[in-house]
């Protein structure tokens, strides 16, 4: 089931938007602030999420700068600010589209269906990726040998689920640093956003199994302090 974040101090709106999204069979997951917003993004990872910009704790512009720190999931825009400098400052930001209110349901629901069409296009059109001397293959969970790699690589490499896990956020993420505490609660969950040492020891294997130096990493890299990179 796609799983929508709805994000807006509007109550009412919430309310109307959870019964909408729900009768089309999304997974409605909602928010009245930014703080909140970001918190549930991390716990409960969206397909999409749909944004007010005047949240009462933060702008959203700064909620979508957050989200773009490790996701690459659309945002729909959905506010009452009708300035064009507002647009291009949200989807300057990272949004992918904006609708005003007031506006039309048919219209908000057409809109994120044309968002998930295109994330998921996307998606497929990235479903290999290399690392060392090795191709992924993200559908098929395979790591195999290049065809460029030495003989010596070996034909196959076997990944732990766990380590699938922590490697995917990764790489769906070419080039964005990716904090620790993200990684840890989509992988094993927020009571674990604090156990740094579980991150030190699985990209240390994922190293070990797919860095042609594994003490000098490459392409795995870790951003003392801030969090971790898959650097394409």
């Amino acid at each position: 089931m796609i799983r929508v974040l709805v994000v807006d101090d509007e109550p009412q709106l919430l309310r109307a938007l959870r019964i909408n999204l729900s009768a089309r069979r999304y997974e409605v997951v909602v928010a009245a602030d930014g703080t909140t917003a970001l918190d549930l993004a991390a716990r409960h990872v969206p397909d999409i999420v749909v944004l007010d910009l005047g949240l009462p704790d933060m702008d959203g512009t700064d909620v979508i700068a957050g989200l773009r720190g490790w996701t690459k999931v659309p945002i729909l825009v959905l506010s009452g600010r009708t300035d064009s400098a507002d647009k291009v400052d949200a989807l300057d930001a990272g949004a992918d589209d904006y609708v005003t209110k007031p506006f039309s349901m048919d219209e908000l629901m057409a809109r994120i269906r044309a968002l998930l069409r295109r994330y998921e296009a996307d998606n497929a059109a990235q479903q290999t990726v290399d690392i060392g001397h090795y191709t992924l293959d993200l559908a098929a969970k395979t790591v195999r040998r290049a065809s460029a790699a030495p003989d010596e690589a070996p034909e196959q490499v076997h990944l732990t689920k766990t380590e699938w896990a922590v490697l995917e956020i990764l790489v769906r993420n070419p080039g964005r640093l990716v904090s620790g505490k993200q990684i840890l609660q989509q992988v094993w969950g927020p009571a674990y956003d604090s156990q740094t040492n579980y991150l030190r020891f699985y990209l240390a294997k994922l190293r070990q199994k797919l860095e042609p130096e594994p003490s000098h990493p490459r392409q795995l890299i870790t951003e003392p302090g801030m969090g971790y990179r898959f650097q394409p």
